[in-house]
């Protein structure tokens, strides 16, 4: 029999036993009057006092003496020693606690004191199995020397961290940091969006079209309907819908889905805010994202500055701004801009970036960009004014043929945020759509379809708008420092488990 059946054999054992003595090895609820950080902190502002208090969590330790243990419960704040013997809480109750496993959620209620080793631990009156656990946890064991902490028999395994992010979240608890950050970080945007004046809103996450960035969505079908619906892959066309409708400024906080690759940066399902405002441009927007996550580090890391896979990064205004074309002169010494297919096709062999035969110019130079450009702009930078082939919701630049008012922010080489001044001509949309529908005849699965009701709200009118994509999940990769956005999402797409 393998070690792990013997060990939930055993514990299976136990809870029989428990179960026969009479204990409910999973009750309803527990008074809990303190966290252990609390109890701590509670007895270190007045030790001269006798306190009780109760207390839930993991079983996280246990060192048995006879009739008498020492043990450590951990909850979500930290943890604590307590000192259970028989004498205190009866002979029944000590040997239900015997029974007892590492990673057992129980309850204990009694006086908080001091050890003569200077530990404060609660001594025992009442103990309560609140869960048995029947499998057994990762032993994971620490050292602390000084400031220094040594981790032994680490939960590293990623994959399977992934797999059981519940496992990962009890015996890592720097990674349930992260969420809690992850919280913070969602919660400040929010805080600051509504601080100034902007509407959040809910749109559909079932599309009958889907729209609003180059992407292959997943589909589902709807029975009662008959019909195939869409799962969204940006929430741009609804939410400019609203614009049309007369609302100034609204935002979504949301889920997104793209039937794509899974890598450190993508995951097919992640979070986005997208907001639009009308009567602004893609210089308010530029503005705002700085402004945004300024507010973000200062609020949530108490500074405007972080580190992120040892490069340290300031987002502190005024981020830097380049053009399009002008970034990839920098880095690459090729002007393209206004160039022709074979130009550009040639400046790309020279960079020994691969492409294929039948790929359209605005394609070609997006990767050129994507591969010679983008993993080099580590500090915050907006790079502006993109090529019209790669921007079909874009308004036309006011001064410069052939490219559109559009920018993207780039933290450490990804792509955080993309804004447009929103194309608002009903006539120009339709023309810029036809092309996507060409390109998607020709076997691009990426391009666009028509939304014909989307054009039809356009021809009632939308003013002048400002429209902006923020990526949440990378953000939080920043400003966790974490190196795949696997990190960052509590339970990311993984391929099926192999039985």
């Amino acid at each position: 029999m393998e070690a792990f059946e013997l060990l939930r054999n055993q514990r299976l054992e136990k809870l029989q036993k428990l179960q026969e003595m009479g204990v409910r090895a999973y009750p309803y609820q527990y008074h809990r009057s303190h966290y252990a950080t609390d109890a701590i902190a509670l007895f270190r502002e007045g030790e001269s006092q006798i306190l009780s208090v109760s207390l839930a969590g993991r079983l996280n330790a246990i060192r048995r003496m006879g009739k008498a243990s020492f043990g450590h419960l951990a909850d979500s704040t930290g943890r604590i020693q307590f000192y259970v013997n028989q004498e205190k809480i009866g002979e029944q109750a000590y040997q239900m606690f015997k029974l007892l496993d590492l990673g057992d959620t129980i309850g204990i209620r009694g006086q908080i004191f001091k050890t003569k080793t200077n530990e404060i631990t609660i001594l025992v009156e009442e103990l309560v199995l609140l869960s048995k656990a029947i499998r057994t946890l990762p032993i994971v064991k620490e050292k602390i020397e000084g400031e220094e902490k040594t981790i032994y028999d680490a939960f590293a395994d990623k994959e399977l961290r992934y797999r059981q992010r519940y496992v990962d979240l009890v015996v890592n608890t720097e990674v349930r940091e992260t969420f809690l950050l992850r919280s913070k970080i969602v919660s400040s945007m929010r805080r600051f969006l509504e601080g100034k004046g902007f509407v959040e809103v809910e749109t559909p996450v079932l599309q009958p079209e889907y729209g609003g960035a180059f992407a292959r969505p997943f589909v589902v079908h709807h029975h009662a309907l008959d019909i195939d619906l869409y799962l969204r892959i940006a929430d741009e066309l609804y939410l400019k819908r609203l614009i049309v409708g007369g609302f100034d400024g609204v935002f979504e906080i949301a889920k997104d889905f793209r039937n794509e690759g899974m890598d450190k940066d993508h995951n097919p399902e992640f979070t986005m805010m997208e907001l639009y405002v009308a009567y602004q441009d893609y210089t308010f927007m530029m503005d705002l994202v700085e402004s945004m996550l300024g507010s973000i580090c200062q609020e949530v890391l108490g500074k405007e500055k972080t580190v992120y896979q040892g490069a340290e990064l300031s987002f502190a205004s005024p981020w830097k701004r380049v053009c399009y074309f002008d970034a990839i002169r920098e880095h690459t010494g090729f002007d393209l801009y206004e160039k022709g297919l074979s130009d550009v096709q040639a400046a790309a062999r020279s960079l020994n970036i691969t492409f294929e035969r039948n790929w359209e110019k605005g394609k070609l130079i997006d990767e050129v960009f994507g591969q010679a450009v983008q993993p080099r702009l580590v500090q915050p930078t907006f790079v502006m004014d993109y090529p019209i082939e790669l921007s079909p919701l874009a308004k036309k630049h006011r001064s410069k043929p052939g490219l559109v008012e559009r920018f993207e922010g780039f933290i450490v080489g990804k792509e955080i945020c993309n804004a447009f001044s929103e194309l608002n001509d009903p006539l120009d949309q339709r023309q810029r759509f036809e092309e996507q529908a060409r390109l998607r005849a020709q076997g691009d699965e990426e391009a666009m379809n028509i939304d014909e009701d989307f054009i039809r709200a356009l021809e009632y009118g939308m003013p002048p708008t400002a429209g902006l994509g923020v990526g949440v999940d990378r953000i939080v990769m920043v400003l966790t420092d974490s190196p795949s956005i696997r990190d960052v999402i509590l339970f990311p797409q993984m391929r099926p488990e192999k039985t």
